[in-house]
C-alpha cells in the first residue's frame, strides 16, 4: 500500500520526536512491504520564521493533499512571553484544525502495568483505565468573539456552540461508545452555561438512535474531581473545546508521563496524528525527550486511516516492550540508565525488524 503522510515536524522538540516515528513507520513500511511518501511542511514559530505565517497556504495544500497528517509539536516561548505579539505559532494550530474541518480531537487515556507506579495517583484507583475522551476541535471560546473595550481594560472571549456542531461530535461519540463498552458520559456545566444546556438537549435528542448505549450527563468540575479518584468508571466522554483542553491535560497524568499519550484530530477532508505534549523548548536540541507519545499517535494512524491493525499492534507492542525493559528517556528513567530520544527511537526499530 501507498501511504501519503503530511509530516509537520514543527518546534521545540517537534522535529526529534517526529524523527523517531518516521524511524518506525518505515520500519513497518518495509516490513510489510509498503510504500511511504512524506510530504514535509511548515508550520508554527518555523514557519513565522520563514515565511511569516504559522500556517501559510503551501502547508495546507500539502494536507489536503495526503491521506493523513503526523504532526509534532507547536510553540515557542519568545511569543509566550511577548502579549503583544500579533503573531503567533498556537495561531497556525487553530487555523490548521478550522481549515482542515478537524473537529473531533481523539484523546484516549490507558495504563501502561510495567509503569502503573509511576503514575502520581494509587495503584487501586487506577488500574484497569482505559478511556477515551472525544473534544470538539473547531468551535467554543477558542474560535468565538473575542476583544477588548473601555479602553483596553475590560477582555471578552465568546463561546458559541451551533446544534450541527454539538451534533457531528455527539454522533462520534456514540459510534465509539458502540464499539467499546456502550458507555458514554456527556460533560458540561449546564446548570449556568446556556451553551452547554444546548450541548446536554442536543445529545438527549440523538439518544433514541443509539438505545444500547447508556448515557451519562456530568459537570465538567464534577468530571474534573472523578477523574482522579475513579478514572477507571469512565469510558467514553464528550465534551466541548475548553472542557476538553483542561480535562484531557489532567487526565494525562493517570498513565505517569505526557509523554506518553497518542491523539488524533479527525475530520471531514484529512486526519491529524499528534503527541498530547507540547513543544518544551527547554528540551530542544538535546535528543531527551520522550518519542513513544508520538510513534504511538503513528500506530493510531496505522489503524484508523489506513486499517492496517497488523502493523498499528506491532508498534504497540514495540513499545510495551521497551518499557517493561526500560529503554526510555529521562522522564521515565527513575534514576536508572536514561535513554537518548533517538536511542529509543532506534531500539523499537530494531524489535520491529527482528
Amino acid at each position: 500500500m501507498k501511504l501519503n503522510i503530511a509530516l509537520l515536524a514543527g518546534d521545540g522538540i517537534g522535529p526529534e520526536v517526529i524523527q523517531q516515528a518516521v524511524k518506525v513507520t518505515d520500519a513497518i513500511a518495509k516490513k510489510f512491504n509498503h510504500t511511504v511518501n512524506w510530504m514535509p511542511a511548515l508550520t508554527g514559530a518555523a514557519a513565522i520564521d520563514a515565511v511569516g505565517d504559522p500556517y501559510p497556504k503551501e502547508t495546507h495544500d500539502i494536507c489536503l493533499k495526503s491521506d493523513a497528517i503526523l504532526f509534532g509539536a507547536i510553540g515557542h516561548p519568545r511569543f509566550d512571553n511577548d502579549p503583544s505579539a500579533k503573531i503567533r505559532p498556537e495561531q497556525g494550530l487553530l487555523k490548521m484544525r478550522k481549515d482542515l474541518g478537524l473537529f473531533a480531537n481523539v484523546r484516549p487515556t490507558f495504563t501502561f502495568p510495567s509503569l502503573i507506579d509511576k503514575s502520581p495517583l494509587k495503584k487501586e484507583r487506577i488500574e484497569g483505565t482505559d478511556l477515551v475522551f472525544l473534544r470538539e476541535l473547531t468551535g467554543g471560546i477558542y474560535f468565538g468573539k473575542r476583544g477588548r473595550k473601555d479602553n483596553g481594560n475590560t477582555a471578552f472571549d465568546t463561546c458559541t456552540y451551533s446544534r450541527f456542531e454539538i451534533e457531528r461530535l455527539a454522533i462520534k461519540g456514540f459510534e465509539l461508545a458502540m464499539k467499546r463498552s456502550k458507555k458514554l458520559c456527556c460533560v458540561d456545566k449546564a446548570n449556568v452555561l446556556e451553551s452547554s444546556r444546548l450541548w446536554r438537549e442536543t445529545v438527549q435528542s440523538l439518544e433514541k438512535k443509539y438505545p444500547e448505549v447508556e448515557v451519562s450527563y456530568e459537570f465538567v468540575d464534577a468530571v474534573a474531581m472523578r477523574l482522579v479518584q475513579w478514572p477507571n468508571s469512565y469510558d467514553v466522554l464528550i465534551t466541548e473545546n475548553l472542557f476538553g483542553d483542561i480535562l484531557t491535560d489532567e487526565a494525562s497524568v493517570i498513565s505517569g508521563s505526557m509523554g506518553l499519550m497518542p491523539s488524533a484530530s479527525v475530520g471531514s477532508k484529512t486526519s491529524l496524528y499528534e503527541p498530547i505534549h507540547g513543544s518544551y523548548p527547554q528540551a530542544a536540541g538535546k535528543d531527551i525527550a520522550n518519542p513513544l507519545a508520538t510513534i504511538l499517535s503513528a500506530a493510531m494512524m496505522f489503524e484508523d486511516v489506513f486499517n492496517l491493525k497488523e502493523e498499528s499492534l506491532l508498534i504497540r507492542k514495540a513499545v510495551d516492550k521497551s518499557l517493561e525493559e526500560s529503554i526510555v528517556t529521562e522522564d521515565l528513567s527513575d534514576g536508572q540508565k536514561a535513554y537518548k530520544t533517538s536511542e529509543v527511537g532506534d531500539w523499537l526499530v530494531k524489535k520491529i525488524l527482528e
